[in-house]
């Protein structure tokens, strides 16, 4: 059964998962692989090894679309208070959250390494500030949906 306490979990998330496509969308309108491509490649080069792939648009454009729709349809468990979501759903928030502090503390610098530069703002920075507050805001509605701890007091 649906409860209020999360509708707002649930709105949240939605919010979420919105500023998150939107994103995408500034994105790639703003050229954000040719940004992001070169600075794998200059960090592989400096440090030998480096965890992120690099991406061709159509397959990065529909590996994020995909990954969009499915955050997406996680909304119903969300607006059910699914516990088994909180810990992912967390992490996800949290990654956004660093992914727009990126995005503003590039277009700060004007560059990601010192090989890489760009004229500013940064891609996929207008929607930065965007993502982080809907970050945080579902961050703020997660933690007044945990279940409260029992004091001393009450348990006795």
């Amino acid at each position: 059964m649906l409860q209020a306490r999360f509708r707002s979990l649930g709105v949240a998330w939605l919010v979420l998962c919105v500023v998150l496509a939107l994103h995408v969308f500034d994105e790639a309108t703003t050229g954000f692989l040719g940004v992001y491509n070169p600075t794998v490649l200059a960090l592989r080069q400096q440090l030998g090894w480096w965890p992120m792939p690099t991406f061709t648009f159509d397959a990065w454009l529909q590996g994020l679309i995909v990954g969009c729709i499915l955050l997406l349809a996680l909304s119903v468990p969300i607006f059910y208070g699914a516990r088994w979501l909180y810990i992912p759903a967390a992490i996800f928030a949290a990654l956004t959250l660093l992914n727009a502090a990126g995005h503003i503390v590039f277009t700060m610098l004007g560059h990601t390494v010192a090989t890489v530069r760009f004229p500013r703002p940064a891609p996929g920075f207008w929607s930065s500030p965007f993502l982080a507050a809907a970050s945080i805001y579902f961050l703020i509605q997660l933690r007044k949906t945990r279940e409260p701890k029992l004091s001393a007091s009450t348990s006795a």
